[in-house]
């Protein structure tokens, strides 16, 4: 890199404050994913070169490191390939900004530029059924602080289908209970979004509400120490509801729930209840309606019934003969 281009640390720096909060307003969601992106290559590329992150020049984070860091993610740190790729796009992000800020570094960022994403095989997506649902949320002791909110909490992800981001950031102001009675969600990009709430969550929100501190920016599903539960600790509570669930239902043994299965799982149960695809995207916050055809997709019981309108055609089925090279190949055996 040229001397007359700024440093590798000013670079970094003014890549976070200019580029990502100044002039894009990214979230505080993908900061943070930015952040942690770069901590780790850093941190790798220090033990890769024996010197600290302080003296880097940018053509030390040539190509061939970041693929090493890329594989030290997925086969030391135990990555899916799903975070691989995140990580990936933090860093190319950042390589953009650099070829521009930069034009002799050029020569280094068009190569890291040029490493593609990982494809990876997409799952079936997982979901609860209307009873294994019903057992997690019964599994929680309502008589304790914890166990009361625990109930609403995992009520109120089922009801809206929100992401564990969503809930965790959710406020006092943003529960709405007078008259028609909703959720304000605080979405992806920045974007917000009303869901409707059923009147049974609504009146577990109004009896929870009243045992926290309501006041307007206060976290609505609190840990003891009052400061809102962390992703982390959702899922903790999650699969402690689960363990006892699997007491009273078996089909959960071993399953693996998330909160995002939580999010699945509505979606999955509104299409089953025959709400069409283009209303559960708008209560999801879908921006690309192929991600909500992933429901449709998933949906096994949809698919036999619409085969279930075709009429089977009517085959005989042939005598089986055996042929005389088949009998001679098994003879050989």
């Amino acid at each position: 890199m040229s001397g007359t281009g700024p440093d590798f640390p000013q670079l970094l720096q003014d890549f976070f404050l200019q580029r990502l909060i100044a002039q894009r307003g990214a979230s505080q969601r993908t900061i943070e994913s930015y952040r942690d992106a770069f901590e780790l290559l850093l941190h790798f590329a220090e033990e890769h070169t024996g010197r600290p992150a302080s003296s880097f020049a940018l053509s030390d984070l040539d190509a061939p490191l970041i693929l090493d860091f890329l594989d030290h993610l997925e086969q030391k740190r135990g990555n899916s390939t799903r975070t691989r790729n995140a990580r990936l796009t933090a860093i190319r992000s950042f390589m953009r900004y650099a070829g521009l800020r930069d034009p002799t570094a050029l020569p280094v960022t068009q190569r890291i530029l040029a490493i593609p994403a990982k494809r990876f095989d997409k799952p079936v997506l997982g979901y609860l059924s209307r009873d294994e649902i019903q057992a997690v949320l019964d599994a929680p002791d309502r008589s304790t602080w914890s166990g009361h909110r625990d109930v609403v909490l995992l009520l109120t992800v089922y009801n809206s289908g929100a992401r564990v981001s969503e809930i965790t950031a959710l406020r006092v102001a943003d529960v709405l209970l007078e008259r028609r009675t909703s959720l304000l969600l605080h979405g992806k990009g920045r974007k917000e979004r009303v869901v409707p709430l059923w009147p049974n969550t609504a009146t577990h929100l109004r009896a929870w509400l009243k045992r926290i501190d309501r006041s307007f920016d206060g976290p609505v599903f609190p840990n003891r120490a009052g400061k809102a539960l962390s992703r982390s600790g959702v899922r903790q509570r999650l699969a402690r509801a689960v363990s006892k669930a699997t007491e009273h239902c078996p089909s959960l043994a071993g399953r693996k729930v998330s909160p995002h299965t939580l999010r699945h799982t509505t979606a999955m149960h509104l299409l089953q209840s025959g709400v069409d695809l283009t209303v559960i995207a708008l209560l999801l916050g879908h921006e690309d309606p192929s991600t909500t055809h992933q429901y449709l997709e998933a949906d096994l019981a949809m698919k036999e019934a619409a085969l279930g309108r075709l009429q089977e055609p009517k085959t005989t089925k042939p005598r089986f003969r055996p042929s005389k090279r088949m009998l001679a190949f098994l003879d050989m055996l």
